[in-house]
């Protein structure tokens, strides 16, 4: 038996990968609807662009010069044709030899070309992919051309009705398979055995387990802190300019073009996502604190919403274990970074399954079958 404890916060995107993955095969899709949204941008030089992800867009968009445009498109078409398993369309490239940024040079792109495509196309956080093989990155360019194309307008999703939304479905279907819910109870104490945990003490009861999974702040002295992110949530009473008034959209700000180690992410929904009141728009700025000044840092982002009818700036620390919890059998998860599209996310799931399974996570095992269903008749 197993106690989950966790708290859930903040309001982040989500992509057509790990996450998407994880609804489908295991239904909770059935308690959810989405909106796609509408639109995936990057910044540069002060202005916003829409991110080019296919061989077409790339020669029409004014983020790259003509001649990049060329350059880029040959990229991408090589991407496209890019097959692990055929050596014929690796163009000289060695996919686990081949560092990315070798990759680059091959085809001449420029930096303002890597950024977006490293940060806004692959979604990294960081530049360090550069030195390591190209593979991976090949791997996350073709994914997010796919979505794209499966999705149309953008490679995002939103769940109607706000993130709330994920939990409430992941309830719902813990319930069929025989799981228990206790709301709205304070956590006392964290009961130990032996250097074992045995279980959770609220308000005189104890719930007992032989595994307690939890976020960092239910046991502050088994984490340590490892950064801090700062979210701005801003009320907005229009569309994000140039962003053809679209009623949602992804803004990602790469690090190099602000002078930064860290991307800045904005995520807006509105109303047409059921989140806010008519006409209304919620737009979130969220970035790694890197100085004293954290505002300062998340300015560019705001410059964009502005005018900003209202804003609330709020400061999480991140915290992560400080060991696999395999001795206690209390597993931590890491907290939410400033990424607005769940991937570190999941990949902190996968971990957490790891350590209290000892086996690697597999999506195929996730699929729900009739026979394991608890409470619902076969079909």
């Amino acid at each position: 038996f197993t106690i989950y404890v966790s708290i859930y916060l903040s309001i982040l995107n989500l992509k057509n990968r790990q996450l998407v993955k994880m609804l489908l095969y295991t239904e909770v899709t059935r308690y959810l609807d989405f909106k796609v949204v509408e639109g995936s941008f990057v910044y540069k030089g002060g202005k916003i662009y829409k991110v080019p992800s296919t061989e077409t867009e790339a020669l029409a968009s004014n983020l790259m010069g003509m001649f990049e445009k060329r350059r880029f498109r040959k990229f991408l078409v090589f991407v496209a044709n890019f097959d692990e398993s055929d050596p014929k369309t690796f163009e000289g490239v060695d996919p686990k030899l081949t560092t990315m940024g070798d990759v680059y040079k091959k085809f001449d792109l420029g930096q303002d070309v890597i950024d977006f495509t490293g940060h806004a196309l692959a979604l990294y956080r960081t530049d360090d992919y550069l030195e390591q093989p190209c593979l991976e990155t090949i791997s996350r360019i073709k994914l997010y051309s796919e979505s794209l194309a499966r999705y149309g307008k953008s490679p995002y999703l939103y769940p109607l009705y706000g993130l709330g939304e994920l939990p409430q479905g992941f309830a719902r279907l813990s319930a069929i398979y025989g799981g228990t819910y206790m709301l709205n109870k304070p956590v006392d104490e964290i009961v130990m055995e032996g250097g074992h945990v045995v279980g959770v003490k609220s308000e005189g009861e104890v719930a007992r387990c032989k595994q307690l999974i939890c976020d960092p702040s239910y046991i502050p002295d088994r984490v340590h802190k490892v950064g801090q992110v700062i979210r701005v949530i801003c009320v907005l009473s229009h569309p994000i300019k140039n962003t053809n008034d679209a009623n949602s959209c992804q803004i990602i700000i790469p690090q190099n073009q602000v002078n930064r180690k860290s991307d800045i992410y904005v995520c807006m929904i509105s109303y047409a996502h059921n989140v806010a009141a008519q006409g209304k728009y919620i737009a979130i700025a969220s970035t790694t604190v890197e100085t004293s000044d954290p505002e300062a840092e998340i300015e560019p982002a705001l410059e964009l919403l502005e005018p900003i009818d209202q804003k609330f700036v709020a400061f999480s620390d991140m915290y992560e274990p400080i060991d696999d919890g395999t001795e206690s059998q209390i597993f931590a998860s890491r907290s939410y970074d400033a990424t607005t599209h769940f991937e570190t996310t999941c990949n902190d799931i996968k971990d957490i399954y790891k350590r209290t399974t000892g086996s690697d996570f597999d999506f195929e095992n996730m699929k729900r079958k009739q026979n394991d269903v608890f409470g619902e008749d076969e079909q």
